[in-house]
């Protein structure tokens, strides 16, 4: 997928994700296990996550490759009456400076398996020491159910992978689950989702 798939899909006035956060995210900001501080939310669409985090006291950088999802979410920023920082960029061509980030907030971001693999590398690298990451993506289960997601298996995640990838931190949390999704158009319904808090040692 390109950024002309996703500007299609987010050119319509309606936030196809919804404006309201990701439920494990917000439930991950009002558990406080940080600080607000600088927050790193790559592919992050229409600014959803983006504007909560910014109305809970963080400093928020991110970046998605639609100019259609940058406007959408700096409108939403704006009615919201808070300040985001919000680049337009690819994961490929991102600049993930080492040790700039206090937090990492990765929901829905499905990349086939080698590049996933080097860009949660790149965003464990962008973290503090103590930083933590905050994940959420459909398991490979989600290939059976029809509420969002790849239809390409690989692009999937599961449990095992994740511990792979994030070996290098203090995993607090990792799990699948199932939930019902009420986050826009795309996604509605029962879905299987792979969940992960690690903190960078």
């Amino acid at each position: 997928m390109d950024a002309s798939f996703w500007n299609e899909r987010y050119v319509s006035k309606e936030y196809v994700y919804g404006k309201e956060p990701n439920t494990f995210f917000k439930d991950f900001i009002h558990q406080k296990l940080r600080v607000p501080g600088k927050l790193l939310l790559p592919a992050e669409g229409e600014g959803r996550n983006a504007v909560f985090a910014a109305l809970n006291g963080y400093q928020v950088t991110a970046f998605d490759f639609s100019t259609d999802a940058k406007n959408k979410a700096q409108l939403l920023a704006s009615e919201q009456n808070v300040s985001i920082e919000y680049l337009t960029s690819d994961i490929s061509s991102f600049d993930f400076t080492p040790e700039t980030f206090d937090v990492a907030g990765l929901f829905f971001v499905h990349l086939p398996p080698v590049e996933r693999a080097s860009f949660h590398a790149s965003v464990i690298s962008s973290l503090l020491p103590g930083g933590l990451i905050c994940l959420e993506a459909f398991h490979s289960d989600q290939i059976e159910l029809n509420s969002g997601g790849p239809k390409n298996k690989v692009m999937l995640m599961d449990v095992d992978q994740l511990a792979n990838d994030f070996k290098s931190m203090d995993i607090l949390h990792l799990t699948k689950i199932e939930r019902v999704l009420y986050e826009g158009p795309f996604h509605q319904g029962k879905a299987a989702l792979v969940q992960l808090i690690a903190k960078k040692k």
